[in-house]
């Protein structure tokens, strides 16, 4: 008899359902196009549930979704996790309160991350939808954006969003020509902020637009 995994299955099965409905719905918005991006769930204090490396994500099945640990090693099953596996484990294991982390690559946050790479961030203000950000109650709210260096390291990476982590409240970042990565307690509140930010670079990339000359 095999040794049951070191991880609630039930909740796993809920939480890979709940993955699942919700990045579709991403996927069919056009913002995880040629099988990227990876989502995540906090599975509990030492593990996540996470989408398998490589699967198209708007079909994505139970067997789409593994576990994987702090670490980002597999626990449980062969498949392999994403390569940036180690950029969701760490703000698990950075905040204990973060329950869902969203990464996708739609146009504007692939757009807006080369346009303002080399600032190194993005300053959102004035806008009405900075409410949408959990702490935030006005739109007299003033978000820094990160844009991060594209890297292969991912533990470079998720190495310097600990350091940011340090200094600010943040809930999401952009990596320069790559894509987005928000989170939240949960998924509504992960979507909400992905979304907000998603509204925001696209007025962002817009307001450059008409200010350009003709």
């Amino acid at each position: 008899m095999s040794a049951p995994p070191p991880y609630d299955a039930q909740a796993l099965r809920h939480l890979a359902g709940e993955l699942i409905v919700n990045v579709r719905e991403l996927s069919a918005l056009g913002w995880t196009p040629a099988t990227s991006s990876n989502f995540s769930r906090r599975l509990d204090e030492r593990h996540a549930a996470i989408t398998v490396s490589g699967r198209d994500k708007g079909r994505l099945v139970e067997d789409d979704i593994m576990v994987v640990d702090f670490d980002g090693h597999a626990v449980g099953s062969d498949h392999r996790p994403s390569a940036e596996t180690l950029l969701h484990t760490q703000l698990y294991r950075h905040t204990p309160d973060i329950g869902c982390v969203l990464h996708t690559h739609s146009k504007a946050q692939t757009v807006a991350s080369r346009l303002f790479a080399g600032a190194g961030v993005l300053r959102l203000e004035g806008y009405e939808l900075l409410k949408a950000f959990r702490g935030n109650d006005t739109h007299e709210a003033r978000i820094d954006l990160p844009v991060l260096p594209n890297s292969q390291d991912m533990k470079t990476l998720a190495a310097q969003v600990d350091a940011l982590l340090e200094n600010r409240r943040m809930w999401g970042y952009l990596i320069d020509g790559h894509g987005m990565y928000a989170w939240g307690r949960d998924m509504a509140e992960a979507r909400r902020h992905l979304e907000a930010f998603e509204f925001l670079l696209d007025c962002e990339l817009q307001l450059r637009m008409l200010q350009c000359p003709a």
